[in-house]
Formats: structure tokens, C-alpha cells, sequence
């Protein structure tokens, strides 16, 4: 049950009422807390010089899932907070797809399908060749799907942000279980996503 207290809805202004907020949202979704790791970065030059950053990034498992994550990037600047919850998951090998642009399509096709309206909702697909030495078929592949935490849910305090979270992880999940999703995302032997 959400505190809905008046510092429950006081505006965010720190990096650690932040954090506690997208843990709640994300926890009370049915994910668990895989890490929680934070920085400091106070060494910056050119058009950075003299600002300082404090970062978090908050890592969620569920135990159905094996190839699938959630991960929050909060941070905190001088020009305020901002941060994002994203779904992180691995794509088929790349020899099943039938091109990378068509499996970034199907992707984003789904996401706006699921994903609520008024968000910011980048779409990323990532490869990677573990060796340059290997055939580009080899390639890794994993898909990012994030919404960005907008000011407004910063303004409205720690129940907004909780609240969005929650929704956050919702979506997420409705991604997993659509059918198109499985031409593009690794989910074979996933419980969750049956």
C-alpha cells in the first residue's frame, strides 16, 4: 500500500527519495531487487565544467524470467533530477531475424501497443561481438525499452513516480506476453512470458 502522506507528494528533489520511489514502484509490480549501485562524478571540462552528477542504477529480476530484466537510471544534476525505468531483454541470434531494422520495427510496433501515451519511449536494439575476431553472425543482441520519468511525476512526489513505475513494469510485462514480440525478443522456456 502507497504512503499517500504529504512528504509522499512533495516534489523530488534528490537522488535518494528518487530511488526509493522507483524501488517501491518496480517491488509492488512483483520484481525484486537484483542491485542497486550509485555514483558520483564531480570531475568535468568544457561546457561541463563545475557541475557534479549523482547516478543510480537499480537492477530487478523475477524469478520466471531468465533472459529478461528491469533497470532504472536515476540521476541527479545541478539542473535537477531526471532517470528512466527501462525493460532490458535478450533478442533471437540474428541469423533467426529476418533483418535488424525489421526486428527494431516489430519492437517499437509493440511497445507503442502496450507502453501509455504521453511518455517518452525510446526503443534501442544493441549488438555486440563478444570477439572482434568472430563472424558478425555471432553477434549479440539485446533490446532496451525505456519511459523516461517526466518532471511533472518529479513534481508530483514519491507516489507519482512509484505510481509510474508500477505502470512502468506493467506495460513491460504486457510486451513479453504479446505474440509478435516472440519474432524479435529471446523468450523461449520464459515462464513469465507464456
Amino acid at each position: 500500500m502507497t504512503d499517500e502522506s504529504p512528504s509522499r507528494r512533495a516534489a523530488l528533489d534528490t537522488l535518494e527519495p528518487l530511488v526509493d520511489a522507483v524501488r517501491e514502484g518496480v517491488i509492488s509490480a512483483g520484481w525484486s531487487l537484483s542491485g542497486l549501485q550509485k555514483t558520483s562524478s564531480t570531475e568535468f571540462e568544457g561546457r561541463w565544467a563545475g557541475e557534479s552528477t549523482r547516478s543510480a542504477y537499480l537492477f530487478f529480476h523475477r524469478e520466471d524470467f531468465e533472459t529478461v530484466s528491469v533497470e532504472a537510471y536515476l540521476d541527479e544534476t545541478s539542473r535537477g533530477l531526471r532517470g528512466n525505468v527501462g525493460l532490458v531483454a535478450d533478442v533471437r541470434p540474428l541469423w533467426e531475424l529476418d533483418t535488424v531494422p525489421r526486428a527494431l520495427e516489430v519492437l517499437a510496433r509493440v511497445a507503442t501497443r502496450h507502453l501509455p501515451e504521453g511518455y517518452e519511449t525510446p526503443v534501442t536494439l544493441r549488438l555486440r561481438l563478444p570477439r572482434s575476431q568472430e563472424a558478425v553472425r555471432e553477434s549479440e543482441l539485446e533490446a532496451r525499452v525505456k519511459i523516461r520519468i517526466p518532471r511533472a511525476a518529479l513534481q508530483a512526489g514519491g507516489a507519482a513516480v512509484a505510481a509510474l513505475a508500477g505502470t512502468a513494469v506493467g506495460a513491460f510485462e504486457a510486451i513479453l506476453a504479446d505474440p509478435e514480440v516472440r519474432t524479435v525478443l529471446d523468450l523461449e522456456g520464459e515462464e513469465g512470458a507464456e
